[in-house]
């Protein structure tokens, strides 16, 4: 073909493709209306038209003699589990094989009760014992009973003076050091108030001043006593078994390490506190100083800590030592303005009378249950677990929520894995370790729904790790044990 020839052709391809273009558009659109195309292929739903009165759906009427049948709802694919009362024979044969174990404890003592109320199903040994952290349920309870469980403690800064700052310990168990990282933020839970924040509220509200240098002091005096209960062992503070109790602290004076303890959690968090300030433009001159804020200073910048029904479930969940001790002078500090061990011990003890749990034979040193020389008896952790389910003290469910899961959450994310396996779910205790000192208490629920009470204290238990491990399972057992028993009575 000829250039002529083929630019002629072109010329006329060109002339009609705008046609051919408009055609196959109008075919498409009608194919898109006739075969819903848009809404099928697209996931696009289609533009419904303009109702007129009368159009609608609601407006057509039914075909003649058109009879729908009413509705009845379906039936239960299960028969629902009914509670009924404990069987104590039944109990006693899912439960008192393991305790033939003679390496569970020179002295042990349990208890299974009914949640709700009656007496005992079981019941083996008295008399007080050592509770280890199963004592961590009775501050939980104190700090719920006698402080709101939405307030949060707040961590400030005030200026008494021009260029003068001072940073107020407002007793936070978890202030950090730092803010959450975005990857860690899903899965840390209470959600942490941080010193970085802190000095970043702090340089805004100082650079609205003019003002980029200060000097800074630290106060906190919202605890007073001594930083470690005369009850403890003298090696605890040495051996970083745990950190001295301070209304001030970053990342629970747990030292950079994440190991060891700092010796002086207070002055740690003002030095952590001033690098952040130096951060976002505001230098620290001179020494810090510990030295408690004037009244009528005013306040720059705070952070707050998570709601306290957090903080109480975190401390059960995991057993923090620390933070159960910080829960206890904040209950002394609600009771009666003592913010101590001593004062501690008192507002536990008064709220527990006031709500009405047996504390005959109990001796308190801490909130912890650190103390050797802490005793409680096994009914006191009965009627601390009952009142904390009772409908008429909702307040104190976190006390119940904070419990760990058996195999799934907490200090019991690792265990029961031997022994029964109805255990795992159905076991929610508190967690008690000494040396020499095995205790579960908190609540069972058997394969027909019965909720109980457990509670087991061993002491004497063989201090050599092989023996030690085999009271742990016996106890683990025990509990798995009662969660795959048909207990009650109608069984």
């Amino acid at each position: 073909m000829s250039q002529r020839d083929s630019r002629h052709v072109r010329g006329r391809l060109y002339r009609w493709l705008p046609v051919a273009v408009v055609l196959a558009l109008l075919v498409a659109a009608g194919a898109a209306y006739r075969f819903d195309v848009g809404e099928r292929w697209f996931d696009v739903e289609p533009t419904a038209p303009a109702d007129k009165p009368g159009d609608g759906p609601a407006d057509v009427a039914p075909p003649p003699g058109l009879e729908l049948p009413t509705s009845v709802p379906a039936g239960p694919v299960a028969e629902p589990a009914v509670a009924s009362p404990l069987d104590r024979a039944t109990v006693r044969r899912a439960i008192g094989r393991q305790f033939q174990n003679p390496e569970i404890g020179k002295r042990f003592s349990a208890l299974v009760a009914p949640l709700a109320d009656g007496g005992p199903a079981l019941s083996r040994g008295d008399g007080v014992l050592m509770p280890a952290s199963t004592l961590k349920l009775l501050t939980a309870a104190a700090a719920l009973s006698t402080i709101d469980a939405g307030t949060r403690f707040a961590t400030t800064v005030v200026q008494p003076g021009p260029r003068r700052i001072v940073l107020v310990g407002g007793g936070d168990p978890y202030l950090a050091s730092r803010p959450t990282s975005a990857a860690d933020r899903a899965r840390t839970y209470p959600a942490r108030a941080d010193v970085v924040t802190l000095a970043r509220r702090t340089a805004n509200a100082l650079k609205k001043q003019g003002t980029s240098t200060v000097r800074l002091s630290y106060d906190d005096s919202l605890f007073s006593g001594p930083v470690a209960s005369p009850g403890w062992e003298p090696t605890y503070l040495p051996e970083a078994v745990v950190a001295p109790i301070t209304a001030l602290w970053v990342d629970r004076g747990v030292d950079d390490s994440g190991f060891g303890r700092v010796s002086d959690p207070s002055l740690r968090a003002a030095q952590v506190y001033a690098a952040a300030l130096a951060k976002v433009g505001i230098r620290v001159t001179g020494a810090l100083q510990r030295a408690k804020a004037p009244g009528a200073a005013g306040e720059l910048a705070r952070v707050e800590s998570a709601p306290v029904e957090q903080i109480v479930q975190h401390v059960l969940d995991v057993s923090d030592n620390e933070g159960a001790e910080v829960l206890g002078h904040q209950v002394g500090l609600a009771s009666d303005g003592d913010g101590s061990f001593a004062g501690g011990v008192r507002g536990v003890t008064t709220s527990m009378r006031s709500l009405g749990v047996d504390m005959s034979g109990a001796i308190l040193h801490d909130g912890s249950g650190l103390s050797r020389q802490d005793r409680l008896r096994p009914q006191t952790l009965v009627d601390v677990l009952r009142v904390a389910a009772d409908p008429a003290r909702p307040e104190l469910r976190p006390v119940l929520e904070g419990l760990p899961v058996a195999g799934f959450t907490g200090s019991l994310a690792d265990r029961f894995a031997e022994g029964d396996p109805a255990g795992g779910g159905r076991v929610r205790v508190k967690t008690g370790t000494l040396t020499g000192v095995r205790a579960l208490a908190g609540l069972v629920s058997d394969l027909d729904g019965n909720l109980m009470v457990l509670v087991m204290i061993a002491n004497g238990v063989p201090a050599d790790e092989t023996r030690d491990a085999k009271s742990r399972l016996a106890l683990e057992k025990a509990a798995a044990s009662l969660a795959g028993c048909h207990c009650g009575s109608a069984a």
